[in-house]
């Protein structure tokens, strides 16, 4: 491990990780997943996930180098393959309550020099093959969380220019700010913050707006909102009866859209990092919930065939509200991970939408989340919309306007 990793506040990364993350109970097995540069973390949350009662802790790594071997050696027939078997045994585990924990922390860039075609087919494959095993993360079937770590190739690509060192300590500082693993109590701080977060959602759902009216910058965009929609954010209860926080850190809370009433224009507010490549400036179109335009200035290609992996691609399975000042966009720093800029800023997401954002979330069917506007895909993009400059309306059901964000703040 880097000497720049403070390795105290690491093992309270860990600690944080396992109980407020996971909520992991005697007994559970844990599935974790996690890049090799991560290991030194990997490691420390096992022994929590043990010291917690963990009854088998599975971790699968995986390598930049053994990712690159592939777009430099295999054959093209490779790119439409993934490893189905694999996930069949995830969703076999989830449905023995198996927990699910995802160790972020690869480089944003990995993929960026390679054929977008490649890139797009494998993402597509990749999205397919994990289906099952997804289906019971977007409904909440059991607890799971997604933490970060400052790997040195993440760290260069957001300090550029920086040694090795220094950008990893930056990176790691913003980290355990953003997780609050940097307060004396991590633990008790994610119980204030979460009890926060409860307030603005029950706020939310409680309004039963038909839609939400974004107004800014390259962007008149009107939402509207799946009926019987409930909000959500920080701590949830999952279906196996187990609270956990889904990330670390969180500052978002979110609901699902009506797959069929998005009308209007948008631009993103940062890039987006998928799968290994840096999306930048998106701009796009609906019509009727779909997309009909899209550009990009960078990445289009790989942006246009995530979109295409299925019907649902092209339409938004969530919508989320973040405040211009939250800790992440205050710190001014582009972090480019999903699980980062998911919380910098206002967001939404192309494809699958969350079952559990509905006010019987717990046991509203597939085929009522259909009925009701809840979009269906094999994927899940997030990417963000919300800078200082962007205003929020609620609609309500008959038409009465209620201001919900004013130039990227809760009004």
């Amino acid at each position: 491990m880097s000497d720049a990793i403070d390795p105290n506040k690491l093992d309270k990364l860990a600690e944080v990780a396992i109980k407020v993350g996971l909520g992991l109970e005697p007994g559970q097995d844990l599935y974790m997943t996690a890049p090799t540069s991560a290991l030194p973390l990997a490691r420390r949350i096992a022994a929590e996930a043990y010291k917690a009662g963990a009854g088998l802790v599975t971790t699968i790594f995986s390598d930049e180098e053994m990712t690159l071997a592939r777009y430099r050696y295999a054959k093209d027939e490779s790119f439409d393959r993934a490893a189905g078997w694999l996930y069949d045994g995830v969703a076999k585990a989830f449905d023995n309550n198996t927990a699910r924990l995802a160790i972020a922390g690869d480089n944003p860039m990995m993929l960026s020099g390679q054929d977008p075609d490649k890139v797009g087919r494998a993402n597509r494959a990749m999205s397919k093959a994990y289906k099952p095993a997804q289906e019971k993360i977007v409904t909440f079937d059991i607890n799971w969380t997604i933490v970060p770590y400052p790997g040195t190739a993440w760290a260069k690509q957001v300090f550029q220019g920086e040694s090795d060192e220094t950008a990893t300590r930056k990176l790691a500082d913003a980290i355990f700010a953003a997780t609050r693993i940097d307060r004396p109590d991590p633990v008790a701080a994610w119980a204030e913050h979460n009890a926060k977060l409860l307030e603005r959602q029950t706020w939310l759902t409680g309004k039963n707006f038909r839609s939400l009216k974004y107004r800014g910058p390259g962007t008149d965009l009107e939402i509207g909102l799946a009926d019987g929609h409930a909000w959500k954010g920080g701590a949830s209860k999952a279906r196996n009866g187990i609270t956990c926080n889904p990330n670390i850190p969180s500052e978002e809370v979110f609901t699902t859209p009506h797959r069929l009433r998005v009308d209007g224009r948008v631009r993103s507010t940062k890039p987006l990092s998928h799968n290994g490549t840096l999306i930048e400036n998106i701009e796009v179109r609906f019509e009727g919930g779909r997309i009909v335009e899209a550009h990009a200035s960078r990445g289009e290609d790989v942006l246009l065939k995530a979109m295409d992996t299925d019907e649902g691609g092209r339409r938004i399975g969530e919508v989320a509200l973040v405040p211009h000042s939250s800790p992440i966009s205050a710190s001014g720093i582009q972090i480019s991970n999903p699980l980062f800029d998911d919380n910098a800023a206002r967001h939404i997401a192309l494809g699958q939408c969350y079952s559990k954002c509905f006010v019987d979330g717990d046991t509203i069917t597939a085929d009522e989340v259909k009925a009701r506007g809840g979009n269906t895909s094999f994927i899940h993009i997030d990417w963000m919309i919300g800078s200082a400059e962007i205003d929020v309306d609620g609609i309500g059901q008959d038409g009465p306007v209620t201001p919900v964000m004013r130039k990227g703040e809760w009004a």
